[in-house]
């Protein structure tokens, strides 16, 4: 019966701020509509300067081949290589191609030539990955005998055969907003109170630490399950993309991760004094936790070192089974060790919370 009326306190605290409410409605929506189109890590429109040295029919055919591929954008032809560097320099071209002298008469002769591809490796990804493209294109004009083996060659995708990478990023992006929207709003709670004073009335009462720290995670719970339920609508509608698993499970896994960062937000409160103070400590360890979860890129790709951190991390966690049964359509089976250690991660927190909140200062 406390619960009851401790639950009504919150809600009704939440329902009179004015910014909460919207926050809580608005922020879930913007990302859905925006984060999708812009988190994508197919690179395109790759500036290319291209010097042709040869001035032949091959060459210009290779010229072509450059300018109508959707991955370039063609930048012009340059007299010297010289020239086509000063524009990387000046950033107005990301790849140089050199043409070289006799590229047609090498040809002719069965010789390749040795074209040059000089990459800004500024961005490591959009250079590696340029060069990569042009040095296909290169190969097939060279040798087209080569293009005509790789299309006896069929590759099959799977789970994502279309190459989408909304598909790939949208189940990620429900780690993004659970970790802001049930980590930061908890963490600003108590020691919200504490600077109003308010925190001094209840902590006078004969309420137990249990029962007032459930009463600051079921809300952040109830919140979590909107949220997940409005990602999953404007997933659908925006984008036709649906989970292909058990929709319970994703409810599972994201009440599982609620009850992480609700608890670890408290925790925070707890300790913290202002809510300056709690805002940058819980912003630390959001940064940590997610560059290492595996939301951006492979945590297989980081050094072994950092490797290990995602055995502790509960978004990795999260991010791999979300990713498993909303896109390949795993099954209870197929997550039991991350739903495990999420349960796990989640109720060490959650006692923690409650082992860390001091009525008697």
């Amino acid at each position: 019966m406390v619960l009851k009326y401790l639950l009504k306190k919150e809600f009704t605290q939440i329902r009179r701020n004015s910014f909460l409410p919207r926050l809580i409605i608005v922020y879930p929506i913007m990302i859905m509509c925006v984060m999708p189109w812009v988190m994508n890590m197919e690179v395109k429109n790759i500036v290319v300067d291209v010097v042709d040295n040869d001035h032949s029919t091959q060459s210009q055919q290779l010229v072509h081949e450059i300018e109508a591929n959707k991955y370039f954008i063609f930048h012009g032809q340059q007299p010297t290589y010289a020239q086509a560097l000063r524009n990387i320099e000046h950033s107005e071209a990301d790849i140089v191609v050199v043409i070289p002298q006799n590229y047609s008469r090498d040809l002719s002769s069965g010789h390749l030539p040795q074209v040059l591809i000089a990459a800004n490796a500024v961005n490591g990804t959009k250079g590696t990955l340029g060069s990569g493209y042009l040095s296909q294109i290169v190969t097939a004009n060279a040798f087209p005998s080569s293009a005509a083996v790789k299309s006896k060659v069929d590759t099959l995708f799977l789970y994502n055969e279309h190459l989408n990478f909304k598909l790939f990023m949208i189940p990620a992006l429900f780690a993004m907003i659970m970790m802001l929207m049930t980590g930061f709003l908890p963490t600003l709670n108590i020691v919200g109170e504490k600077e109003k004073g308010t925190i001094e009335q209840i902590n006078v009462t004969p309420v137990s630490k249990w029962t007032f720290i459930l009463s600051k995670l079921i809300p952040y719970w109830m919140i979590a399950f909107f949220i997940v339920t409005v990602c999953l609508l404007l997933g659908w509608l925006l984008y036709g993309i649906t989970p292909v698993g058990n929709i319970a499970l994703i409810y599972l896994l994201s009440m599982l991760l609620a009850l992480f960062f609700s608890s670890f937000g408290l925790i925070i409160s707890n300790y913290s004094d202002t809510m300056q103070q709690a805002i940058f400590v819980m912003w630390f360890f959001v940064v940590i936790l997610l560059l290492l979860s595996g939301l951006y890129t492979p945590t297989r790709s980081m050094p072994p070192f950092a490797y290990l951190s995602t055995y502790i991390n509960p978004v990795s966690y999260f991010i791999e089974a979300m990713r498993t049964v909303f896109i390949r359509g795993g099954d209870f089976s197929s997550i039991a060790h991350q739903l495990l250690a999420l349960s796990g991660i989640g109720l060490f927190m959650g006692t923690w919370a409650v082992v860390s909140y001091k009525k008697n200062n």
